[in-house]
């Protein structure tokens, strides 16, 4: 049997199945005959994976001087990527039930697969939310408690670095002026990256415009500047989807979305002003540049959301109907 695979791009996981060339090389035996097969967009959705479906529940404490006492995390569906500890917490634990992939007892309950740093991007909504929750509640600045909490020198440079770069001014949030701003740290592929991010909020019909990503990230020698630069803004791009409006709804076993007219990718009109920033650290080998500014997206505008409205949003894909309950609840 000869197959003949053409080149198409990045998949950045959706290609990892290959459904359809089992498809064709089942057909091609059974006729014996050269076969192609070309999926319809509503086959492509229907057959497709999905990313991790997902739920974190997290309990926390800190004492009076702003210091993390209490971590403990507990991660369903996902799987164990992003949800490493990086802060100096005392008593912490992380339980991981069920990865996204692996073992039979490991599997998801449903047909998913890899989606660019999969895992990651929902173990970093939830615990970068949880740290600036726990700073509001501290009466501290985002920036100056994360730098509190953690002793790593590698995250306190990129975090150093992003508040530089952004010119960043401490101030103790939420603002509720419907602009804010948001903070998110996190480490994915040994690459360590931090975001800023600057959102305008519509109160009225709960609209989120991201207006500006800054992202510093420490990945070693940094071999190619021009295209790690460009992964960066490729995360950050491809990141605003699963932040506001990728989204696959059920109804029962039916997939509604089926097409593009619901299932909304980013726009070029929706494209933020970009900023990156590479840490320098010749000392360390190449490190992941193709994930790791993905990972911090939602929780860096769920943050700025907060800044803006005083509203927390604990469900992605953060819709206006969604922040919009939000805001008329808080």
């Amino acid at each position: 049997m000869r197959v003949i695979t053409p080149y198409v791009g990045g998949g950045f996981g959706g290609k990892v199945g290959g459904l359809q060339a089992l498809e064709a090389a089942k057909l091609a035996k059974i006729t014996g005959k050269p076969v192609q097969v070309a999926w319809t967009r509503a086959e492509e959705f229907f057959y497709d994976t999905f990313m991790p479906a997902a739920v974190v529940k997290l309990e926390s404490g800190i004492d009076d001087d702003g210091n993390i006492t209490l971590w403990d995390y507990q991660v369903y569906g996902a799987g164990t990527r992003g949800s490493d500890v990086f802060y100096d917490i005392p008593h912490h634990s992380v339980r991981v039930y069920g990865e996204w992939r692996g073992a039979p007892e490991g599997y998801h309950p449903f047909g998913v697969g890899a989606w660019r740093a999969p895992a990651a991007n929902s173990n970093r909504f939830a615990a970068e939310q949880q740290i600036d929750i726990m700073a509001a509640a501290a009466g501290m600045d985002a920036l100056e408690f994360r730098l509190k909490n953690t002793k790593d020198p590698r995250m306190v440079a990129v975090l150093r670095a992003v508040a530089d770069a952004y010119g960043w001014e401490p101030g103790i949030g939420p603002r509720k002026t419907g602009r804010g701003r948001g903070l998110a740290c996190g480490i994915d592929a040994e690459t360590y990256v931090a975001l800023v991010a600057d959102v305008t909020v519509d109160s009225d019909t709960g609209h989120v415009e991201v207006d500006r990503v800054v992202c510093a990230q420490d990945m070693g020698v940094v071999v190619n500047p021009d295209g790690a630069r460009m992964q960066m803004e490729g995360c950050i791009a491809m990141g605003l989807g699963y932040v506001l409006s990728e989204e696959i709804r059920f109804q029962g076993g039916k997939i509604e979305d089926v097409n593009f007219g619901t299932y909304e990718l980013a726009r070029f009109s929706q494209m933020p002003q970009i900023e990156t920033v590479f840490v320098s650290n010749d000392d360390l080998p190449p490190k992941g540049g193709g994930e790791p500014a993905i990972i911090n997206m939602g929780a860096v505008v769920a943050n700025a959301i907060f800044d803006a409205t005083g509203a927390r949003v604990f469900r992605m894909p953060m819709t206006p109907d969604r922040v919009l309950e939000a805001i008329r609840s808080t």
